[in-house]
């Protein structure tokens, strides 16, 4: 059985930088479980995931373009300190849940200048060119529901 859309794929990953800094890893604990061809991933490693088999073991560098995402000026702002209500204290790195115009997102404080908070949009990842260690451990056809819902179920699950 080969990965293609609407199957539920199972793979363990180690997700590195340019400078070969880890990032992210499922080494030593649950595989990622996600439906291929759904955009439930990164859209490069999707890609480089068709047709692949269990056993397979790959590495695969995606362009941020293909990952997530340039990072984007307009996601950039500045708002006064009274947007903050409620909150005493705010401090650089601290992040909020936000409407971001095409949807629910996250923002980090990246500058305070007195009132002015300057508040950043972008994916923390943006901009940043991605090196993926992939190995597939399990394929298997999703369930009606699965697809009907745009996600796995079950163990392993992270909607």
């Amino acid at each position: 059985m080969q990965v293609a859309d609407n199957m539920a794929v199972s793979i363990h990953y180690t997700l590195t930088n340019d400078e070969g800094e880890v990032l992210d890893s499922s080494i030593g604990d649950e595989a990622l479980v996600y439906l291929h061809g759904t955009g439930n991933i990164i859209s490069g490693l999707e890609d480089a995931l068709y047709g692949k088999a269990v056993g397979d073991k790959f590495k695969v560098r995606i362009a941020a373009e293909d990952a997530y995402g340039e990072q984007s000026d307009e996601m950039i702002q500045v708002i006064p300190r009274e947007m903050f209500e409620g909150i005493d204290e705010i401090e650089l790195g601290m992040q909020f849940h936000a409407d971001l115009g095409s949807g629910a997102g996250e923002v980090t404080v990246v500058k305070i200048e007195g009132d002015q908070i300057t508040i950043d949009g972008n994916h923390a990842l943006a901009g940043v060119p991605l090196t993926f260690d992939v190995e597939v451990v399990e394929i298997r056809p999703s369930t009606k529901e699965e697809m009907s819902h745009g996600h796995i179920h079950g163990a392993g699950c992270h909607h």
